[in-house]
């Protein structure tokens, strides 16, 4: 019996999802992260370069969890963004203020 479709149509295969495609957090493993980083656009007027670090943290909290294949950080233009944390416009401000102290002469 076919039940909606036709009956030459053959059994479905599953093919893998394409690149740049990943499931959805239905469990919200990373929702915090992301909350955080929606919050970061928010404050930036969706300036997404003030928002690098917790970008960041949202796209490791989701490969760490299977929610996204492993990718070098290289891939994902972000190479550089431990070198941006001082930037980090949400951040806490006690953060914000060691990384000026530390760079005091």
């Amino acid at each position: 019996m076919s039940f909606g479709r036709p009956p030459t149509f053959s059994t479905f295969q599953a093919t893998a999802p394409d690149r740049g495609s990943f499931p959805l957090d239905h469990e919200g493993e990373c929702k915090s992260k992301m909350v955080i980083y929606m919050s970061c656009l928010q404050k930036n007027a969706s300036n997404s370069a003030q928002c690098r670090v917790e970008s960041k943290e949202y796209l490791e909290c989701r490969m760490s969890r299977g929610l996204m294949q492993q990718e070098e950080w290289k891939n994902l233009g972000m190479a550089d963004v431990h070198k941006l944390q001082g930037n980090c416009t949400s951040c806490s401000a006690s953060s914000q203020a060691n990384s000026k102290e530390t760079a005091a002469p």
